[in-house]
């Protein structure tokens, strides 16, 4: 499978390149564009108002140009919260999509978004203070609406990245759960 994966509003961090690996370990052709052009952050905080300074349509312009070279192929399209954020509106967009792998996050949804039984796994914190109850139900339904087969998993008492190990957020025995079902995912697409 071709791989796109986006990391969070961190930027491109150790733990993004270390996802890439155990992907490329399974099969996985991946990559993970550098949407910050190698500014990383220590904190939410720091990297929301970066993001916030380059703006999402900027943001939205550099994945593009990332992901043209190789939109042809039929991309799984994955990401980490903000990242996650990014898949999804690329994926939506993409007629040629094989999949979405969400970490950590969604994105509104275009009420005109359609797809093909497109196949979407996200995995989430239960709680997180991003991705809450109501938000998460509302997104899935608009997801079902667009036409997307999703499966949801939620991780009881993890942080919201915590699949970074060096992050406060890190989750050992959630991150490994959360590999084992994404890799079983891509498996099947």
């Amino acid at each position: 499978m071709n791989i796109m994966l986006f990391h969070s509003t961190y930027g491109l961090r150790p733990a993004v390149r270390a996802a890439a690996d155990r992907l490329s370990a399974a099969g996985h052709e991946v990559w993970t564009p550098d949407l910050f052009e190698g500014r990383t952050f220590e904190t939410v905080e720091e990297g929301m108002a970066f993001n916030d300074g380059i703006g999402k349509d900027e943001l939205l312009r550099r994945a593009v140009l990332a992901v043209a070279p190789y939109s042809d192929r039929g991309l799984v399209y994955g990401g980490f919260s903000l990242g996650a954020s990014v898949a999804q509106t690329l994926a939506l967009g993409d007629e040629k999509a094989r999949g979405l792998l969400l970490l950590h996050g969604t994105s509104d949804i275009a009420a005109s978004a359609s797809v093909d039984e497109l196949p979407v796994q996200l995995h989430v914190a239960e709680p997180d203070a991003f991705e809450t109850d109501d938000w998460l139900s509302s997104w899935y339904l608009q997801m079902r609406r667009a036409g997307a087969d999703v499966e949801i998993y939620r991780y009881a008492g993890a942080g919201h990245l915590y699949t970074d190990p060096d992050l406060p957020d890190y989750d050992a025995e959630a991150a490994e759960a959360t590999w084992k079902v994404a890799l079983g995912f891509l498996d099947s697409l």
